[in-house]
């Protein structure tokens, strides 16, 4: 395609090539440089275009995706928004099933777009006939000419990633480089990512962010999968009370848990120092970088990137509404300032 002028022939040519960001005040007290690697930048809004982008275009190549059929999917909000648009241009019938934890601000973008919304209950196990997995299951194999994206256990998850953001991690720090911070959910943009910058330098650190209630840092440490692990978070995308085969553990150095409360108040702090309107898994991975630098662990020289995967306006209804704030215990005495940041004139 020609892009001259900034003309495009339709919004998939907008896909990738998302900004470096340089972080002058959220970990300006730790040693090292930081950037953020901002997809928010993305069309969809989200790292997950990429993907959405890249598999639907391996199935066509591969004719297993015609005009007029209906790509099904399970999702947190991202991907399927991320689906939904490339339906919409390529021509497909785009079905999801959607966790309820996710923010009637995502459900909402998804009805928006175009596509038929199944609302799942989040706190079930995944074989549940009830999950959005198995949903997306049933509803795939009823409806005659449909396609399962079914990112959680797709290599071409992974693919994507290693096509496109590792090599423009690369190129935009020249090979500088030493650390990569990323949340893990599905685990298809850690491990793409990683895979190819380790080949470009296996020294580099890769740290996976993971929450409270989630299987996978333990897993990643003992390759056992402990149900006892598991409970009831907030926190959409990051985390899973299963275990994805689209994340490739042997790319990642280590995990590091964040509490929901802390993600959130750090992902309202990026908004207000950095000017970056940022998702609830964007304050995650920031706080990961603040945990990490409070232990001492950067140095002068290191060039630490952290990804930040999604827009802030997906979460109105949540992080970025006091009223949800107060209901969850989130706004303490340290905390209460943000919630008295407007005066009404009678």
């Amino acid at each position: 395609m020609k892009h001259r002028n900034q003309v495009f022939d339709n919004v998939l040519d907008l896909v990738g090539k998302t900004p470096l960001i340089k972080l002058n005040k959220m970990a300006s007290q730790f040693e090292g440089n930081f950037y953020a690697k901002v997809e928010s930048f993305n069309p969809g809004h989200s790292s997950k275009d990429r993907i959405a982008l890249y598999i639907i275009e391996q199935a066509e190549k591969q004719g297993i995706l015609s005009p007029g059929d209906t790509i099904i999917e399970t999702t947190s909000g991202n991907t399927g928004f991320s689906i939904a648009m490339v339906s919409i241009i390529k021509g497909y019938d785009c079905v999801l099933a959607v966790s309820s934890k996710s923010s009637a601000d995502k459900i909402d973008m998804l009805k928006t777009m175009g596509a038929k919304v199944y609302v799942c209950p989040a706190h079930v196990s995944a074989d549940d006939p009830r999950s959005y997995y198995e949903v997306a299951k049933r509803l795939h194999s009823e409806i005659k000419g449909s396609v399962y994206i079914n990112q959680y256990f797709n290599q071409l998850n992974i693919d994507a990633h290693y096509a496109s953001t590792g090599p423009e991690i690369w190129n935009q720090t020249e090979g500088n480089i030493t650390h990569l911070i990323a949340c893990s959910g599905t685990g298809g943009t850690i491990s793409g990512t990683a895979k190819y910058l380790k080949e470009q330098n296996p020294n580099i650190q890769v740290i996976g962010v993971d929450a409270f209630g989630s299987v996978i840092k333990k897993y990643h440490e003992t390759k056992e999968f402990d149900e006892q692990e598991i409970y009831p978070y907030r926190i959409e995308g990051l985390g899973k009370n299963l275990i994805p085969t689209a994340t490739d553990f042997d790319t990642i150095d280590e995990f590091v848990k964040v509490t929901d409360e802390e993600s959130a108040h750090t992902a309202r702090l990026i908004a207000k120092t950095e000017g970056l309107f940022v998702g609830y898994t964007s304050g995650a991975a920031m706080q990961a970088i603040k945990q990490l630098g409070e232990e001492g662990r950067f140095k002068k020289n290191d060039y630490v990137v952290v990804i930040f995967p999604d827009h802030g306006s997906r979460y109105m209804s949540k992080i970025y509404s006091d009223k949800w704030m107060k209901e969850q215990g989130f706004f303490d005495s340290i905390n209460v300032e943000a919630a008295q940041s407007i005066e009404y004139i009678k």
